[in-house]
């Protein structure tokens, strides 16, 4: 990362967390939590961008990233509830949740319930819509009978696989090893467990999405295979204060066009998220 996060361990309701943090005294605080099966490092080219407008907090979440994990917190609504630990452990009463893929329901999920510790959210790129609307390999991950299939996956084969779509966009080669660090041994099945509670929890988000009234911003990729675009205009048509961007990537549209991605959080966080009107763009 650029800047020079500090990046370190945190113990976090007897958990230890990985986080990053850019230090500072700006008045806004953005908090990132990992996509996965990447990790905090996926963040790094938007980094620069957002550290000149607020100080950063980036968490791998538990059972993401290099973060420990319990079984209890892998699901949605369980990990919404651990975000608001994160703010607690951070002192942190009013922030920017910035929470792509994995992050997105446990954030509505947080909004949910705890309206006013958080600002604003960014999401995306993680599957919200009931029936699902899911394809690829996380398809086959939450329609499999157990987990035990996956315990044999190569994780190299895994992330070499997931970054194949980027071409010459793909991450450092630093950052691909963080990411298969991040699912060696059972890690990667494990936090299977995490997508596979979506059909339960996903029916008790949609419920919950119309009484959300903290401003959400929406980033997608249009070309996304894996979570595909109806995700986002799912929760598009039902939060009642969002706004829907619609980037021309795929699933991994913060590594694939981090500059317009970057651009939207910090234009957002600057004060769109003020605005309370909704809208959607595509580019």
């Amino acid at each position: 990362m650029s800047n020079d996060p500090q990046v370190g361990y945190r113990s976090v309701d007897g958990l230890r967390i990985r986080y990053a943090d850019s230090e500072g005294s700006a008045s806004q605080r953005l908090v990132l939590t990992s996509p996965w099966p990447e990790s905090l490092r996926a963040f790094d080219r938007i980094w620069p961008r957002l550290s000149g407008t607020a100080r950063l907090l980036a968490i791998d979440l538990p059972g993401f990233g290099r973060s420990e994990r319990r079984a209890d917190l892998l699901s949605p609504a369980a990990m919404g509830e651990f975000l608001i630990r994160i703010l607690d452990e951070w002192d942190i009463s009013d922030a920017h949740l910035v929470c792509p893929d994995v992050g997105t329901p446990a954030a509505l999920f947080a909004a949910a319930g705890h309206p006013e510790r958080i600002r604003s959210l960014v999401v995306g790129g993680g599957a919200t819509a009931y029936p699902l609307e899911v394809g690829g390999a996380l398809k086959d991950l939450i329609e499999a009978p157990d987990i035990d299939a996956f315990r044999s996956r190569d994780p190299r084969t895994l992330i070499q696989g997931l970054i194949a779509p980027l071409g010459p966009a793909a991450p450092a080669e630093d950052v691909v090893a963080d990411y298969v660090e991040s699912n060696t041994g059972d890690r990667f099945a494990e936090s299977a467990r995490y997508v596979r509670s979506y059909p339960e929890q996903l029916p008790r988000l949609a419920e919950l999405l119309p009484r959300i009234f903290t401003p959400v911003q929406i980033i997608t990729g249009g070309r996304d295979p894996i979570v595909p675009v109806g995700n986002a205009e799912f929760l598009h048509a039902r939060l009642p204060n969002s706004r829907l961007d619609v980037l021309d990537a795929g699933h991994l549209a913060w590594e694939e066009a981090p500059g317009e991605y970057g651009a939207i959080i910090a234009a957002w966080a600057g004060g769109g998220y003020l605005t309370g009107s909704t809208g959607m763009s595509r580019t």
